[in-house]
């Protein structure tokens, strides 16, 4: 039953976030936020999906797999790792078989060219969604009683650093992330 319910999940994530890795974010949000009624062991919070969301920026290779996975293994161990990513990936392997099969074919439909537009918005607001859930978690805590303690400052002060180093300098991300990940690992001890 684990398993069904991983890759159900992970399966609509993969057909509706349109637009990358980052547009899982808000279904697993919400996955986050709904499953606290319902499994008492709270197997996926918000913090859990920034700390996912930290790690799967910083590897290579697609953000929405390596969260997929990491969730999954989270939930279900080794195995629902793997049904976690075919869950995410089936509905794009199935929809590029097909669209490849019939785009040839209507490539000049005036509709399907509208459909494509409207498909647009739909990324960038899941992906606004996204970059605000993703500064949320990064730079606020939940249920602080009083504004100064609602902030997180040393988080918000590595975030201001670091942005102010990218308008400054033109470095390689890698550089960035090197940086901000030791200033997390200070920031710890």
């Amino acid at each position: 039953m684990n398993l069904i319910y991983i890759f159900a999940n992970f399966l609509r994530i993969g057909l509706f976030s349109i637009g990358g890795g980052l547009a899982t974010l808000p279904f697993l949000f919400e996955i986050a936020d709904n499953i606290s009624g319902i499994n008492a062991d709270n197997w996926l919070t918000r913090e859990l999906i920034g700390n996912m969301l930290a790690v799967a920026q910083s590897l290579p290779g697609p953000i929405g797999s390596n969260i997929s996975t990491y969730a999954g293994y989270v939930y279900a161990g080794i195995p629902g790792g793997y049904i976690a990513s075919l869950g995410l990936v089936v509905p794009s392997i199935v929809i590029i078989i097909l669209v490849a099969r019939t785009l040839e074919a209507f490539k000049e439909s005036i509709t399907l060219q509208n459909i494509f537009s409207g498909f647009r918005p739909a990324a960038a607001g899941l992906l606004s969604a996204a970059g605000f859930g993703a500064i949320s978690l990064s730079l606020y805590n939940g249920g602080a009683s009083i504004w100064y303690e609602y902030i997180k400052w040393k988080e918000s002060l590595v975030f201001i650093v670091i942005f102010i180093l990218i308008l400054k300098f033109k470095k390689h991300p890698i550089a960035y992330i090197a940086v901000a990940g030791a200033a997390g690992i200070i920031l710890q001890l």
